[in-house]
């Protein structure tokens, strides 16, 4: 059933802002938390998996015991892609490049969509049963930020991510578990695919009650839009007491 809203899911949703600078999606440090804001030293991914983001080496050093473990498990995953056969316009090595890319661009996209899929608001204990999967496919292009295209969502089992690497599974549950300490939910999953490659992105999910954005079931809408248009711009919509606003 199509379901319409009377204001758009995200600013800026039909007009693109104007800037011309390139476009960094949202960075967030994986062990204290912190976002990357404009008057802030850029954060950086960790050398050796290339997917997790630190604000600091301190960070970094801080988190490594817990981190170790799936950090040289990534590399050696990515690794072996390398050694899979390769198509002329997309080797899989770029594949998995290209994905990490689109998963740090997209962060507050991707996030989102999967507390809309798996309809957190209204059903919390959904993070421990569900996840949400997101196929897509290559686009060539020379725009950087327009490297896929959607080619379907579903909503899976969570052990269908959880099943396949015991490491991984390790991970999620270290996420979780330091989440519901901090009086969140859990950990929200979101496997982003394409072709053979795939990339998990672990989602901390705050309790319901102090997350304001609207509830929304077009979000695969929104989601191909931003995607398919290259824009990392995304702020949704949220509804307090105050007013209605964009951002996070």
């Amino acid at each position: 059933m199509t379901s319409y809203y009377a204001t758009p899911a995200a600013a800026n949703y039909h007009t693109a802002p104007t800037h011309s600078h390139r476009q960094r999606g949202i960075r967030m440090c994986d062990a204290c938390g912190s976002t990357e804001q404009p008057t802030s030293a850029r954060q950086f991914l960790c050398g050796g998996c290339m997917t997790t983001n630190y604000c600091s080496t301190q960070c970094q050093k801080a988190d490594w015991p817990s981190h170790k473990a799936i950090c040289q498990h990534t590399k050696a995953q990515l690794a072996s892609i390398k050694q899979q056969p390769i198509s002329a316009d997309y080797p899989d090595e770029n594949i998995a490049r290209m994905l990490r890319r689109f998963t740090t661009q997209h962060h507050d996209l991707l996030r989102w969509a999967g507390f809309q899929a798996l309809q957190l608001k209204r059903v919390p204990s959904n993070v421990r049963q569900s996840a949400l999967l997101i196929e897509l496919t290559p686009r060539p292009s020379g725009d950087s930020n327009r490297q896929f295209l959607i080619k379907g969502t579903h909503i899976v089992n969570r052990t269908f991510v959880t099943s396949r690497d015991p490491l991984v599974a390790a991970d999620i549950q270290r996420r979780e578990e330091r989440c519901r300490r901090a009086g969140g939910i859990g950990t929200a999953v979101v496997l982003i695919q394409c072709g053979a490659v795939s990339q998990v992105m672990p989602v901390e999910v705050d309790a319901p009650a102090r997350i304001p954005w609207d509830e929304r079931n077009d979000w695969q809408a929104v989601l191909a839009h931003y995607v398919d248009s290259g824009r990392t711009d995304f702020k949704p919509i949220s509804t307090t007491s105050r007013g209605v606003y964009y951002g996070l």
